[in-house]
């Protein structure tokens, strides 16, 4: 019955129609993964009304798709738009990292090193933090040379990590400073001779 009266509804008042049901539009890519950067993703979700959790269930479960597996695992984890179930949102999350996407593998670093859905611990976090870093994401960058600052890690990580640094390209004055001052500090835990040698050898391109 409810049908029949959609469809006489749709044939006699189009226009109603369409602005009532509004179709929201699934995220590109590269929308999402901006949105996940900026650490918008679930507000999104949830300013669109909750619409699209079917889709973004299906290209999580059915098709892989490394950024929406880590955005369904989120809205799991923190219970948005469905209900919260932890365990299997961080499973999602890790997943996504395993897929290798960069944001999930930083993302599992500051749980463990904050000790969010997890049991807080940095070791931990330093390893997920190298890995980001030195494939280039910024955010894991910085937060690797923070944790060896403070005394997690090994020597032997710090040229690496000084290197993926200093060749960065950053735009935001204010994360600039930090990084230079988080530079100064690890500096100073490092020999002349391989400060000046991360300094040379910029292996790392990427941003």
């Amino acid at each position: 019955m409810k049908a029949l009266f959609f469809l006489l509804i749709t044939f006699l008042f189009p226009p109603y129609v369409s602005a009532a049901y509004e179709v929201v539009q699934l995220y590109s890519q590269d929308e999402l993964n901006n949105l996940i950067d900026a650490n918008l993703h679930l507000q999104r979700v949830k300013a669109d009304d909750c619409q699209l959790v079917e889709d973004i269930k299906a290209h999580a479960i059915k098709v892989h798709e490394p950024s929406y597996t880590y955005l369904w695992g989120d809205m799991l984890a923190w219970g948005v738009c469905v209900e919260r179930d932890a365990t299997l949102g961080m499973y999602y999350i890790k997943q996504s990292a395993k897929q290798g996407l960069l944001a999930a593998i930083e993302q599992l670093g500051r749980y463990y090193e904050k000790g969010t859905l997890v049991k807080k611990d940095k070791d931990c976090a330093l390893i997920y933090y190298r890995e980001a870093a030195l494939q280039g994401f910024l955010k894991a960058k910085v937060n690797y040379v923070r944790l060896l600052n403070e005394g997690y890690g090994s020597p032997v990580d710090y040229m690496d990590a000084y290197r993926a640094l200093y060749h960065s390209v950053i735009a935001d004055k204010k994360l600039q400073q930090q990084a230079k001052q988080l530079l100064s500090v690890l500096a100073e835990k490092m020999p002349e001779h391989i400060i000046k040698k991360a300094k040379k050898e910029n292996y790392d391109i990427a941003s």
